[in-house]
């Protein structure tokens, strides 16, 4: 599996995100110039200028048309994908750390770090038909202080089914569904012991995948946000993703930036782990990366993944036959199905095994 080796950004990755149809791949960095290229041959295609230092996210609209960045200049930014032209410019009170359009294209969120006497907020933003016409005023903002938490820092942050919540990771480990009106918490999860540094959903939003810097990765049932599955790992996990079309999962992350320079690339462990998602057995590592892996998407044909690293590359990867050909025996206990109605499938599978 020989991955395509892309070199345009002079600073550690933060963020890699395929568009819906996968032809698309963005990626963001340290540096300032978040980038659009071709997935399939690697050409760059451009980048959405103007943010003045790290751009810690970005996303794409369902139809490929806007994207949406938010760096730590303390700004959130709509760009038009074809051309590259800023459309529209939200100015938060601290450092941006997630943003993501809902489903629809018509909101989006942005959440920012705690800056000053600011403390995390999170905001929703309508987007008007012309997006240059869109207020820069949110139609709906909270903090962290007004559920009882001033302290904490979000760190991820997603939309979830029909836009019914949002749903935050913060610095403590502690996972938390909120209303998106009033920012009230109805759901609060625990099951993470430091900092959440990855959230993703499977393509349906029925399930929940994780990366903590605990060095585990869960997998949640979305319904209950039961633990379904926990995927442990010797070293921080900062990506996690879910496979569209097989019943694995990617964790990747690495020893801490800061110890890099002292440490081997194997040693590190800057490399990306294949994980069957239900039983947890780790079958598959990709190296390559000389740094930790800081972001992970998976192809949204299941046909590859894109990687991003602290070493400043983006490794784009096409699985080879023989990762569709692999077969293992867990396969045909196919418990996926009763895995969402708790753990008695695993029990049952495996003293039958």
């Amino acid at each position: 599996m020989k991955p395509l080796i892309l070199k345009g950004h002079t600073r550690p990755l933060t963020c890699v995100k395929y568009n819906r149809e996968g032809d698309l791949l963005l990626t963001t960095s340290k540096d300032n110039v978040p980038t659009l290229w071709y997935s399939e041959t690697g050409e760059r295609i451009g980048t959405f200028d103007g943010h003045k230092g790290t751009v810690w996210w970005i996303d794409i609209s369902r139809n490929s048309e806007l994207v949406i960045t938010g760096g730590a200049d303390m700004t959130a930014r709509v760009f038009k994908t074809e051309t590259g032209e800023q459309l529209c410019r939200f100015n938060m009170p601290g450092p941006v750390r997630s943003v993501a359009f809902a489903e629809g294209d018509r909101r989006v969120f942005v959440i920012t770090d705690p800056f000053r006497s600011d403390p995390t907020q999170v905001a929703v933003f309508d987007l008007a038909e012309n997006v240059e016409d869109s207020s820069l005023e949110p139609t709906h903002v909270w903090t962290n202080a007004d559920f009882g938490c001033p302290e904490i820092r979000l760190t991820r942050g997603l939309w979830t089914s029909m836009n019914r919540h949002i749903l935050t990771g913060d610095d403590k480990g502690v996972i938390r569904l909120h209303n998106v009106e009033t920012g009230e918490v109805v759901k609060e999860v625990r099951d993470h012991e430091k900092k959440i540094q990855a959230l993703s959903f499977n393509k349906e939003k029925t399930l929940l995948i994780t990366g903590s810097a605990d060095c585990t990765s869960k997998l949640f049932d979305t319904t209950d946000f039961k633990c379904l599955a926990t995927y442990e790992t010797s070293v921080p996990v900062n990506a996690a993703v879910i496979s569209p079309i097989k019943e694995h999962v990617l964790v990747a992350g690495g020893q801490d930036a800061m110890n890099v320079t002292t440490t081997s690339t194997r040693a590190g462990k800057f490399e990306t782990k294949l994980f069957h998602m239900v039983f947890g057995e780790e079958f598959g590592i990709v190296r390559g990366h000389f740094g930790p892996v800081n972001s992970l998407d998976f192809h949204p044909e299941g046909i590859g993944f894109t990687s991003g690293a602290e070493d400043g590359y983006i490794r784009v990867h096409k699985f080879d036959k023989a990762y569709f050909q692999y077969h293992s025996e867990l396969d045909d206990l196919s418990a996926l199905e009763e895995l969402a109605g708790g753990k008695k499938a695993l029990e049952a599978a495996a003293t039958s095994g």
